[in-house]
């Protein structure tokens, strides 16, 4: 798995945010009762962990700019305060 940087996955979260408001279908009653097709799955969870990244990093910001330290940081999120500063120092 090729590792994105921060401002990749906000740019690509960004992205599909587009294609999804953008998007003007609207949804039968049958849309909302049928299964997902694969792909669709796909791209809607792909939206989903880019969105969520995109939320995660504003808010590693927003702490920082609280003045919490990169090891409450890791605790907070399951991880190091090593390695959220790795991923998420500017």
């Amino acid at each position: 798995m090729t590792r994105r940087s921060l401002a990749d996955l906000i740019a690509h979260a960004d992205e599909l945010a587009d294609k999804f408001e953008n998007d003007d279908h609207e949804p039968t009653a049958e849309d909302l009762e049928a299964p997902l097709p694969p792909l669709m799955a796909v791209k809607l969870a792909a939206f989903r962990r880019a969105a969520a990244e995109k939320e995660l990093a504003e808010a590693v910001r927003a702490g920082r700019d609280a003045h919490l330290s990169w090891r409450e940081l890791g605790e907070a999120i399951g991880t190091t305060g090593e390695a959220v500063r790795q991923r998420y120092a500017s």
